[in-house]
């Protein structure tokens, strides 16, 4: 193993030892939900980011940092696994407070014993696996998250998840050959287990105005502000 990965696990690996002093069991830790942006808060079944679950996002990586946002900007601390190109700028103007958040951008070999010790000591922990995780494996990574009070959020296939968002749309702001992508209008389907199982969907533009995620405004709504 090179020796900076070597450092790397070594760094994480006294993360977890330091959490196992400073975490409860998952059925003891205060604030069970962290929250989320407010367009995105009808997606899921507890109003936000349940402690101890796993929710999969698939389709955008935006929506991906929008539901880090509001949990970030209320103390809690979020780590990204996997993901090369996330950048920091499009976290910050999405609403994400970059100073607790945590990139390993290619975890390689080591990506499920980085993630397992990113759970001991993160509130919020995304991934996106290289190649093909065993599904044993990816059911161990949410069992820890349940465990520790975690919530996983891996981004792209995962089985066995408590929610699934997936997200289709179209970007805006491109003129006939100049421009810029400036937003898109999605649809984000939920759909899950036990309290998740009904689903639902919203329509969002993300970013919208200051970079958060704003609900798409119905006709009647349109007609009460509209002349």
């Amino acid at each position: 193993m090179p020796r900076s990965a070597t450092a790397s696990l070594a760094a994480l690996n006294g993360v977890s030892r330091l959490s196992e002093l400073t975490r409860t069991p998952a059925d003891q830790t205060v604030g069970r939900v962290l929250p989320v942006l407010d367009g995105l808060a009808d997606l899921l079944p507890w109003g936000g980011l349940r402690r101890g679950s796993t929710v999969v996002v698939r389709g955008s990586t935006t929506l991906l940092l929008a539901l880090l946002a509001a949990a970030t900007v209320n103390g809690s601390w979020a780590a990204v696994v996997g993901v090369p190109d996330l950048g920091l700028l499009a976290a910050a103007e999405l609403g994400v407070v970059v100073h607790r958040l945590a990139l390993v951008p290619q975890p390689g070999e080591q990506l499920l014993a980085v993630t397992g010790a990113l759970l001991d000591g993160f509130d919020l922990v995304a991934v996106r696996q290289a190649g093909e995780l065993r599904e044993a494996d990816a059911r161990r990574l949410s069992a820890r998250a349940r465990n520790r009070g975690a919530v996983l959020v891996p981004f792209g296939q995962w089985p066995g998840a408590d929610l699934e968002l997936d997200c289709t749309g179209r970007w805006s702001g491109l003129g006939e050959g100049h421009g810029y992508l400036r937003q898109r209008e999605v649809v984000v389907r939920s759909r899950g287990r036990g309290a998740a199982a009904r689903g639902n969907q919203v329509r969002l533009v993300l970013p919208g105005q200051d970079g958060i995620a704003l609900p798409v405004p119905t006709q009647a709504e349109l007609r009460r502000v509209l002349p």
